[in-house]
C-alpha cells in the first residue's frame, strides 16, 4: 500500500500556488484526479487500480477522491462521493473508525481487516478493508474496500491465471521431452518392421509405430500456441462467431439450434483472427458434444451473446471497456469433480475427449490479455470471454 502511493505521489514545487480553503474544497470536487495532500499531490495512476479505493481526509472523514472502480462497485460516480463522508456511505463503523485512528496515529503503516459494513437504507456489505497511510501526509489515508464476492472472484481470477500460466511452462518442457524419444521410438519401429520376416510379427510394429503418431499429434497440439507467430489485426467478433457457428452447424445439422444474441454497437477488437476463432470453437463444439441427448431430442440450443462490459478487471488490471462473450448451452452441465480443473490439460468429462480444447481456449484468450470463466450447473452452461477493448 505504501509503496502504492509512493509510486504515484511527486513533491510540489515552489511553482505551485497553495490555494486558500475555499479554492480547495472546490477542487476536491472539480478535479478528483490530482488532489493536493500536504507535500505531496497524488497522481492518476490510481485510476487504474483494479480494486475500490478511496482517499480520506479528517477532519470529518471526508471523501477527497474515488478511483473508476469504487463508482462501478458502489453504483455512483465520483462527483457524488468526493460530496459525502465515509459514514455517509457505510455507515458509522467502530471497527473501520479505529483502522483509520491506528494508521493517522502512525501506530501501524497499513491495517486490513473483514467488516460488515451498514450503508443507510441498504443491505450489509461484508468487505475485505485495507487503510494505508500516505508519506507526508497526516490528515489523509487510501481506503481500499473489496467486497467479498469481488475477493472470492479476484482470487479465483488469479489462482486461475497463475494455474495456466505454471501448466504452459510444464506442458512445454513435458513435450519436448515426449517428442525427442517418440521420433527415436518410431524410427526403431520402422527399422525392425523391415527385418520381420513374418506379417503377424509386423503388426506388432504397426501398433508401436500408430501410437507414436497420436502421441506426435497430441504433442503437437500442446506446442500449437507456442509455434505460430501472433497476428494481430482489427477484426469484428461477430465475423469470428459466424465462423464459429458455421463450423458446428455442419457437423450437427439437425436437432441443434445456435441463437444469435448479438450486441451490433460492439467496437472491432484487435487480435490474431485465427486463434479467436480456435478458441471460441473448442469451447462451441465442446457444448455441442455435451448436448449429444439433447441433439437427439430436437431441443439442443447454444445461445452466442455478446455485450459491452465497462469498468472490469482481468488480470488485476481495470479496463474501461471490455467485450463480454459468453456461450450458453443447455446441456447437463459439468460434473461436479471436474469443475475446477476444466481448464487443466488432459482434463475431459466426455468419453474420448483429449481434454486440450478448454486448455488451448485459455491460452489464446490469455495471449489477447483476456480470461475465460466458467459457471455450470444442470440445464445451463456458461462460459464467459473477457477480451478488452483497447
Amino acid at each position: 500500500m505504501r509503496r502504492l502511493i509512493r509510486g504515484v505521489s511527486r513533491k510540489v514545487t515552489g511553482a505551485d500556488r497553495k490555494p486558500d480553503a475555499a479554492e480547495s474544497e472546490a477542487t476536491e470536487v472539480r478535479d478528483a484526479d490530482i488532489l493536493p495532500l500536504g507535500d505531496f499531490a497524488l497522481h492518476p495512476g490510481l485510476d487504474v487500480v483494479a480494486n475500490p479505493v478511496l482517499l480520506v481526509r479528517q477532519p470529518g472523514l471526508r471523501v477527497v477522491y474515488a478511483n473508476p472502480a469504487a463508482e462501478a462497485s458502489f453504483a455512483m460516480s465520483r462527483k457524488a462521493m468526493v460530496e459525502l463522508t465515509l459514514p455517509d456511505l457505510f455507515g458509522a463503523s467502530e471497527e473501520l473508525d479505529t483502522m483509520i485512528d491506528s494508521v493517522m496515529a502512525r501506530q501501524v503503516d497499513v491495517r486490513r481487516q473483514d467488516l460488515v459494513l451498514r450503508p443507510p437504507l441498504q443491505e450489509p456489505l461484508h468487505a475485505h478493508v485495507v487503510v494505508g497511510g500516505i508519506e507526508g501526509n497526516s490528515s489523509t489515508v487510501l481506503v481500499e474496500i473489496l467486497l467479498n464476492e469481488q475477493k472470492v472472484r479476484s482470487d479465483r481470477e488469479e489462482r486461475l491465471i497463475d494455474l495456466t500460466s505454471a501448466n504452459k511452462e510444464l506442458i512445454r518442457n513435458l513435450a519436448h521431452e515426449i517428442k525427442n524419444p517418440l521420433g527415436g521410438i518410431r524410427g526403431a519401429a520402422q527399422l525392425l518392421e523391415f527385418e520381420l520376416p513374418e506379417r503377424a510379427l509386423r503388426e506388432y510394429t504397426q501398433v508401436i509405430i500408430k501410437e507414436s503418431d497420436r502421441l506426435q499429434t497430441l504433442v503437437d497440439r500442446l506446442l500449437e500456441p507456442h509455434r505460430h507467430p501472433h497476428i494481430v489485426s482489427e477484426l469484428n467478433i461477430h465475423e469470428v462467431l459466424e465462423r464459429v457457428r458455421s463450423v458446428v452447424l455442419a457437423e450437427f445439422p439437425n436437432g441443434l439450434d445456435i441463437v444469435r444474441d448479438y450486441d451490433a454497437s460492439l467496437p472491432e477488437l484487435r487480435g490474431d483472427m485465427e486463434q479467436l476463432i480456435q478458441a471460441v470453437l473448442n469451447i462451441v463444439h465442446n457444448a455441442a458434444q455435451a448436448l449429444h441427448e439433447r441433439v437427439a431430442r430436437g431441443d439442443a440450443q447454444i445461445v452466442l451473446r455478446t455485450r459491452v462490459a465497462r469498468q472490469v478487471t482481468i488480470a488485476k488490471r481495470l479496463y474501461k471497456l471490455a467485450l463480454d462473450l459468453h456461450v450458453i448451452d443447455n446441456g447437463p452441465g459439468i460434473p461436479e469433480d471436474i469443475r475446477e480443473r476444466i481448464f487443466y490439460p488432459l482434463v475431459s468429462g466426455r468419453d474420448g475427449g483429449s481434454g486440450l480444447g478448454l486448455t488451448l481456449a485459455q491460452t489464446f484468450v490469455q495471449q489477447h490479455e483476456g480470461l475465460i470463466e466458467c459457471e455450470s450447473r444442470p440445464g445451463c452452461t456458461d462460459f464467459r470471454i473477457l477480451l478488452p477493448l483497447h
